[in-house]
């Protein structure tokens, strides 16, 4: 698949988030922790997957995408950890300040998938000028 397809993929997989998030406003509670726990369980083989393929790429792939791949999953790790703590000391007085914290985790995790969203758009149209030229130059060189 070209990369340029992937981006329906993403755009089809930021849909399916933003109707799970619409739908979770009037779910049960049982039923959005269910939820919940299914988008983590996801969010996690996606997370393995995408280190399995940053591995498969081996010398392929530059430093700098291993630098992102720890640091994304030093980052997931810690958000998790800070979240099942606070749910295990929840209690009433601090479930205000709980919930404040969950929604600015949440705002800076969408900027940051938007700013990747805008790396990949500049990455695909990247690859396709690069492929072009390439064609061009093969081209020019059967001549």
């Amino acid at each position: 698949m070209a990369a340029s397809d992937d981006l329906k993929k993403l755009a089809d997989r930021a849909k399916a988030a933003e109707d799970h998030a619409a739908v979770a406003k009037t779910q049960a509670r049982a039923e959005l922790q269910k939820t919940v726990a299914d988008v983590r369980a996801s969010a996690e083989a996606g997370a393995m997957k995408f280190q399995t393929q940053t591995q498969a790429a081996g010398q392929q792939v530059s430093d700098s995408w291993n630098d992102v791949q720890r640091s994304w999953i030093a980052h997931v790790d810690k958000a998790r950890k800070d979240m099942d703590h606070g749910k295990a000391k929840f209690d009433a007085s601090n479930a205000a300040s709980e919930a404040d914290w969950a929604e600015w985790n949440a705002q800076l995790t969408i900027d940051h998938a938007y700013s990747a969203i805008e790396e990949a758009e500049y990455a695909v149209l990247d690859a396709i000028l690069a492929r072009r030229d390439a064609d061009e130059a093969a081209a020019a060189a059967s001549r």
